[in-house]
Formats: structure tokens, C-alpha cells, sequence
């Protein structure tokens, strides 16, 4: 598709509020989102499409069942089968989620050991090739359109912030003191699978929590300081051509959601 003429057409004829937009980076390119629709623009010039999975009605009312929902449905263009990931590495992504889980029943030395061992190997893969500089084009991409400069971004002329709000390192950064609080102060009488109950309330809870600090942008820029702080590390200062792979895929977005309505 023509980002450039699609984004230049966009800004000029389209008034309505824009959608909200998530996204994700990658080695090899960056992946935006929607309520439903998700799109890949790789370095190569690859594109790719799909659609986001919509969780039953009931379950996106129910607070706490709701964030995990939402937390799962964001890493939906990574593991579908028709996602971004490929086999092996989409096998290693979705054991490393859940040997956590399952070490929570495991002696206490194996889950230290197996902890740190996955902590590294995610580590690896998150800051593999331009994955760095990609999130911040990631980021880049999204204040263009929430700034209504995506002409201007796209030739450089403008350069939106590479830190952002919404980043899933503020949602990180988030998580580790409600983890640890849960852990220290859980009212129960501990068994084998208070560790996991306790991951898992962790998770949701850090979600209610994200969501209503999203709703407050003075509130959100203080209760996520620590994260907004770790940005300058997982980002980077992104070339004018790895901003554009992240421009093309948030074209790729809207221009289904205007299709569809």
C-alpha cells in the first residue's frame, strides 16, 4: 500500500477522533494494533494482516477477569497461528510464560535457577537486532497520529517523543511492586499454589490499575515515572526509514478501520 499517500489523505479529509492505538516492536519490524484490526510492516517491506480475537461481553465487564483478558488479546498477533511469530519462536515465547507459572509448584532453588534462566533468554530476544530503535519508531508513530502529524513524521520534519504512556515497559515497571506487595502481604494461609494465585491477582490487578492511570495522564505521568524512566533504555533514537515501517503498519490499521467503519 502507499502509507505515505494513504497518511497524507488521512490527515487531510479525516476529523473524527482518532483510534486508539497500541503497538508492538520486533527485530525485523513493528506491529501496531486496534480494538480490531492488527498489521506488521517489516524492514523488507513486508506487510502483514489480521484480525484481533473480541473476548465475550461478559468477561470484558468483569474487573479483574477483564484486564487479563485485554493482557491476552495484546499478544494475539504474536501467537495466532497466522501471527507474526513462526514456529520455533513462538514455541519458546509461549514456555516462557508459563514455566513461571508451572515452577510455582517446583522447589524453590529450580525456580530461582529456571527464573533467571528465562529472565535472560527474554531479555535476549527483546533487545535482538533493531529492536530498540523500532519500539522508539513505534512510539514515534503513535503520537504523529494522536498529534495530527503524521505528514510531517513521515518526512521528518516533525519528531513525536519515543516515550510514551502506554508503553508495555511502564505496564513492567508497574507490575514488580504489586507482585512483591501481593507476595509479602497475602492474607491466607500460604499452599502450593498461593505463588501462582498470587502471579496471577498480581496481573490483573496491575491491569485495573493501568487502565485507570490511562484515564488520568497527570496521574499516569507520576504513578508511572519508574517506567517512563526505563524507556530511555528499551528504546532508541529511530532512523527516518524505521519510522516509517512503523508508519506503514499504523496505515495499514486505519485504513480498515475507516474501510469497515
Amino acid at each position: 500500500m502507499d502509507a505515505a499517500g494513504f497518511l497524507t489523505e488521512f490527515e487531510e479529509q479525516n476529523t473524527l477522533p482518532v483510534p486508539r492505538l497500541g503497538g508492538m516492536a520486533r527485530a525485523n519490524g513493528v506491529v501496531m494494533v486496534s480494538e480490531r484490526y492488527w498489521a506488521f510492516a517489516g524492514i523488507d517491506g513486508s506487510l502483514r494482516e489480521g484480525r484481533m480475537p473480541v473476548a465475550p461481553r461478559l468477561l470484558r465487564a468483569i474487573p479483574l477477569a477483564r484486564g487479563l483478558v485485554r493482557l491476552a488479546g495484546s499478544l494475539s498477533p504474536v501467537f495466532r497461528r497466522e501471527g507474526v511469530a513462526r514456529g520455533p519462536e513462538r514455541i519458546f515465547l509461549i514456555a516462557a510464560i508459563i514455566a513461571p507459572l508451572l515452577l510455582a509448584f517446583a522447589p524453590s532453588w529450580l525456580g530461582l535457577t529456571v527464573g533467571f534462566a528465562t529472565t535472560f533468554a527474554l531479555l535476549g530476544w527483546l533487545l535482538r537486532g533493531r529492536t530498540l530503535y523500532l519500539h522508539g519508531a513505534e512510539h514515534r508513530a503513535i503520537a504523529a497520529l494522536e498529534g495530527r502529524r503524521l505528514r510531517e513524521t513521515w518526512t521528518g520534519l516533525a519528531r513525536p517523543s519515543r516515550i510514551s504512556l502506554r508503553c508495555g515497559t511502564n505496564f513492567a515497571a508497574l507490575l514488580m511492586p504489586v507482585a512483591i506487595f501481593g507476595g509479602r502481604f497475602w492474607p491466607l494461609p500460604a499452599t502450593a499454589v498461593t505463588p501462582l494465585v498470587v502471579s496471577v491477582l498480581a496481573l490483573a490487578l496491575t491491569m485495573e490499575l493501568w487502565l485507570l492511570v490511562q484515564r488520568l495522564p497527570r496521574l499516569a505521568r507520576i504513578v508511572l515515572l519508574p517506567g517512563l524512566g526505563l524507556q530511555r533504555l528499551t528504546t532508541r533514537e529511530p532512523k527516518l526509514a524505521e519510522t516509517r515501517v512503523a508508519l506503514t503498519a499504523l496505515a495499514a490499521v486505519l485504513r480498515r478501520e475507516l474501510t469497515h467503519g
